[in-house]
């Protein structure tokens, strides 16, 4: 995979066009990492490039590895929402924004989970918490979703001369995504993040 003229290549790699954002971003220095929250890597990414959304995002990376690219990574996208980090606030005007396809928070009921679309999800991709004394149940990301995730954020941290790796919740208090399932501190000691 390599990015050429701010988008991605690969086999793995679709594009899809987002008309709404057209701002041309000044620099980036940081990456900022979602979960979807959606029923489809695809469904997410349909929906991030409406034009009668208020939301966005420069690529979704699915369960299985592929991605989908909505915007040129020098285009502005609206992903951070109110947002503060490292003495600066709307970062998205100083980010890339990276959704990765995942059910978020699941409800347990009796013996088996469901994503508040409905979805049941078996046992082994829960991945479960407990938080203020009660248990709390989440979508696990899949290994081929960290390692694709894993290779464009080091193809971005060269290409645009990345200082920073956050997530949605570390950049605003009204978010929790990608959540306690997203293995983050492994993935910033891969790539080599303070």
């Amino acid at each position: 995979m390599e990015i050429i003229d701010n988008l991605l290549f690969g086999d793995n790699v679709k594009y899809l066009q987002c008309l709404k954002c057209n701002v041309r971003l000044s620099h980036s220095d940081t990456i900022v990492l979602h979960g979807t929250g959606g029923a489809s890597a695809v469904s997410s990414a349909l929906y991030l490039s409406r034009p009668d959304t208020g939301v966005s995002a420069h690529a979704v990376i699915g369960r299985d590895g592929e991605i989908f690219q909505l915007l040129p990574f020098d285009v502005k996208a609206w992903h951070a929402g109110k947002s503060y980090h490292a003495g600066r606030v709307n970062l998205n005007d100083c980010s890339i924004g990276i959704e990765l396809d995942n059910a978020g928070e699941l409800q347990r009921v009796g013996n088996r989970y469901y994503s508040y679309f409905g979805r049941e999800y078996s046992p082994e991709q829960v991945y479960t918490t407990e938080i203020e004394g009660r248990a709390r149940y989440w979508h696990l990301f899949t290994e081929g979703q960290f390692k694709i995730l894993e290779e464009v954020c080091r193809l971005l941290k060269e290409r645009y001369k990345i200082k920073y790796l956050v997530r949605h919740s570390d950049i605003t208090s009204r978010k929790v995504d990608p959540g306690p399932a997203f293995p983050f501190e492994e993935l910033k000691k891969r790539l080599k993040f303070n």
